[in-house]
């Protein structure tokens, strides 16, 4: 049993160094990236990648899944953090940046059916974290009441998908930001997205 440890513990650092190499040629190049060239950055051979990921739209389902845990993560963490509107608005800035650089139309290729069902999953998981992160800010008195978590990431994808980039996506932010607060934004807040959410 023992011995079988270590060969797990080095199975799941090869997983998250493919991982990671992989997000980053994703976010250089797309996601059309040679699969040697990121089992070269992550330090593997390639049969080790092909072990792992199978397939390249096992990658690319691997590297959204793991990009949408990651925001996820961040909410939780935010939630214990960060004042309420500030934890939402940052969250924001992390979300639209995801959907403004989103691998989705590389998924065009997965299964119908599993296609559909891992949007379902992922898209329950953001509204989840979305919804926790506006009713605080909500109680807080500093966002709009009306407002719902399905309006708000309605609002935010869309200005993700209409920008000409991830920059352009979070200024279109920090101008919805006036018409989402119900008390006037504060210049320390856009300052804050400025930094992106720092």
């Amino acid at each position: 049993m023992a011995a079988g440890r270590p060969r797990r513990a080095d199975a799941a650092r090869s997983a998250q160094a493919l991982l990671a190499a992989a997000r980053e040629l994703f976010d250089e190049r797309g996601p059309d990236v040679a699969l040697d060239e990121v089992a070269r950055r992550a330090g593997v051979g390639n049969a080790t990648l092909y072990r792992h990921f199978p397939t390249r739209q096992d990658l690319i389902v691997a590297v959204y899944a793991s990009e949408v845990t990651a925001l996820e993560e961040q909410g939780a963490t935010l939630l214990g953090t960060e004042p309420a509107a500030q934890a939402l608005f940052t969250w924001l800035d992390a979300f639209v940046t995801h959907v403004a650089t989103k691998r989705a139309p590389a998924l065009a290729g997965t299964d119908t059916e599993r296609r559909t069902e891992l949007f379902d999953r992922w898209h329950s998981s953001m509204r989840a974290t979305a919804q926790k992160l506006l009713t605080r800010a909500q109680r807080s008195g500093e966002v709009n009441a009306a407002l719902t978590a399905t309006d708000l990431l309605t609002l935010t994808s869309a200005a993700a998908i209409a920008a000409t980039g991830a920059e352009h996506a979070r200024e279109l932010l920090r101008i919805m930001h006036h018409g989402f607060a119900s008390t006037p934004a504060r210049d320390s807040f856009d300052g804050t997205l400025a930094r992106g959410g720092e």
